[in-house]
Formats: structure tokens, C-alpha cells, sequence
């Protein structure tokens, strides 16, 4: 993947349409991950309009503590059957679409370090329902229309990181909906990884194990180090006990696959 001439590359930021999910209502200082999640938890919504996003349609709430103003994303979806049939064919059992992944997905990135991917989540009622409020990051487009547009990138070597670290997230969760509108670009060409509402399936096998090429040192320690009791401890209100067993056995499957690969082709081309 070639490097975007620095005149193009301000010229296609400069003309770049942020979407629904990356408006911000006001210049917002720079604010720590609890400071962001005391705002979601806290200020008084002002306004909202609902959204074409995705599948589920959430809202996109204006909030507002007395001193910022800023936008959060509400999805109230919590939808449980024992099978699902879908209109390309596909059949899902024990099927869940559920804004509670959103806000496990958010917790178990954080213990990972990998909360620089996802934008904070929290759970929180509002309009009568419980649902997820997560942080509006700003947003030029999602992966999915970069590559319909075919625009290069400005830093592939960066790029390829972040998304070989997402893809390892994807595996752990175990979504059945990943697709590349859930990977969104800031202006500044750094990827966030938003919703998972069909995550966290019973499965204890991977998706895809072909996915997972490459993996972050901090990442593949992080996960070796990650502590049972503590994640369910953390989780508990979100996932179902057999749901983080899943997430534990995937984790070991993914340790696991990134040792043999170590073992076969040599740390250098494995690990970064």
C-alpha cells in the first residue's frame, strides 16, 4: 500500500464528510477515559435525533455538564432468541444482539490495553430505557468506504499495527457482525473499533484463526496475564458466566496460535 502525497492527503482531509457517529457539538478538551465516562454518566442530554447507523438504528445524544457539550451514541438493543434465521440464508442458535457487549467489550479492552481502539462505553438509562452511551471520536469515514474509494493510506506500517490489534479483539469477542463499518477513521487517520452488539457467542474456538498474523508484545503479554477472576468480577453485569468462560478459552486458543507461530516463522515476524 503506496503513501498518499502530503498535498493530496490535506486535500482529501480537507474535503472529507465526518459522519453521523464523529460529529462533536463543541471543541472538547483533551480528557482522560474516566473523565470522558464521568461526562456519559453524568451531564443532562439536550438533544437527539436517531440514526441510520448499523443495523440497530441508535441515537445520537448531545450532552451537556455546564461546561462541555459533547455527543455520546445510545443503543438500547437487548434482543434474545433461540435461533435466528437472517435474510442471506445464514442461521444463528442462541442468538443475542445486546447493547451489554458494547460495555463488555469496552472493559475487556481496557484490560487489555486496548482501550486507545475502543471508545469508552458505559451503561446508563435514559428516554425510559438502559442502554450503552459510548463517546463520539471524530470520524472522516469507516474502513468501508475507504476501501470502496481505494484512498491509500499515509502510514501503512501504523495502520497494518492497529489493525492486526483489532483483529485479535475481534477473535476474543467472537462478533458475528465485525465488518468494516464498525472500524471507524479520525481525521488524523487513527482506527477505533465500535459496536458489539452480536459479540461474545458460547464459542470457545476462534472465528478465524487466519486472522491473526501479527501481534502487539504488550497485547500478547496482556493476554497471557489476563486474571479469570478478575475479568468475570469486572464483566458480571454484562456477560453471562458462560459467556466470559468463552472469552477465557478463546484467549487461551489465541496465546496458544501466536506460540506456534512464534515457533515456526521466529518472534522477529510474528511480534512488534
Amino acid at each position: 500500500m503506496r503513501v498518499m502525497h502530503s498535498a493530496l492527503f490535506r486535500s482529501l482531509l480537507a474535503v472529507a464528510l465526518l459522519l453521523s457517529y464523529g460529529r462533536s457539538t463543541a471543541t472538547v478538551q483533551e480528557l482522560t477515559h474516566e473523565q470522558q465516562k464521568a461526562f456519559l454518566l453524568k451531564a443532562k442530554v439536550v438533544s437527539s435525533k436517531q440514526t441510520k447507523k448499523g443495523v440497530t438504528n441508535p441515537f445520537l445524544l448531545t450532552l451537556n455538564d455546564g461546561t462541555t457539550t459533547h455527543e455520546a451514541v445510545f443503543q438500547s438493543v437487548d434482543e434474545r432468541s433461540t435461533s435466528m434465521k437472517f435474510a442471506n440464508g445464514r442461521s444463528e442458535m442462541n442468538f443475542v444482539d445486546s447493547y451489554k457487549y458494547n460495555v463488555a467489550a469496552y472493559l475487556l479492552a481496557e484490560m487489555l490495553g486496548l482501550d486507545d481502539l475502543v471508545p469508552v462505553y458505559v451503561e446508563r438509562r435514559w428516554n425510559g430505557r438502559t442502554g450503552s452511551l459510548s463517546w463520539v471520536v471524530p470520524v472522516m469515514m469507516d474502513e468501508e468506504d475507504r476501501r470502496k474509494k481505494n484512498i491509500p493510506v499515509p502510514d501503512a506500517e501504523t495502520w497494518n499495527k492497529a489493525m492486526h490489534r483489532i483483529r485479535v479483539l475481534d477473535e476474543l469477542v467472537y462478533d458475528t457482525d465485525a465488518n468494516f463499518t464498525n472500524v471507524l477513521i479520525s481525521p488524523d487517520w487513527k482506527l477505533w473499533r465500535v459496536d458489539f452488539s452480536r459479540a461474545f457467542r458460547l464459542f470457545k474456538d476462534v472465528r478465524n484463526s487466519d486472522n491473526l498474523v501479527r501481534c502487539d508484545r504488550q497485547l500478547l503479554e496482556r493476554l497471557r496475564a489476563l486474571n479469570e477472576a478478575d475479568f468475570m468480577q469486572r464483566t458480571r453485569s454484562f456477560l453471562s458466566k458462560l459467556e466470559q468462560q468463552g472469552v477465557m478459552a478463546r484467549r487461551d486458543k489465541i496465546v496458544d496460535h501466536f506460540q506456534k507461530l512464534i515457533a515456526l516463522k521466529g518472534e522477529a515476524a510474528v511480534l512488534y
